[in-house]
C-alpha cells in the first residue's frame, strides 16, 4: 500500500489531530485516514461511525462479550 507524507505541519494542528485521535480511541494514522476518506468521499463523519469504529477496535464478536465487558466495568466501580 502506498504511503503519503505531509510536511511542515504546524505544531498546533498536530496537537489537535493527536487529541482528536485520542478522543476517538484511534491511532493518529487511522484518524488521518478516516479524515481524508471523509473529505475525498464527500461524506461527513458522524458519531455513529465513531462508535462503530470503536466497537470494531474492541474486536467484540457477540453481544454477550460486550455485556460482559460492561458488567465488568460496573463491578470495578
Amino acid at each position: 500500500m502506498p504511503s503519503l507524507s505531509v510536511k511542515k505541519v504546524p505544531e498546533d494542528l498536530l496537537h489537535r489531530l493527536r487529541a482528536r485521535a485520542q478522543r476517538h480511541h484511534r491511532s493518529l494514522q487511522k484518524e488521518l485516514l478516516l479524515i481524508l476518506d471523509a473529505a475525498v468521499g464527500g461524506r461527513e463523519e458522524t458519531g455513529i461511525e465513531d462508535l462503530h469504529g470503536y466497537v470494531q477496535e474492541l474486536n467484540l464478536r457477540t453481544p454477550d462479550e460486550s455485556t460482559a465487558l460492561i458488567r465488568g466495568d460496573r463491578d470495578r466501580r
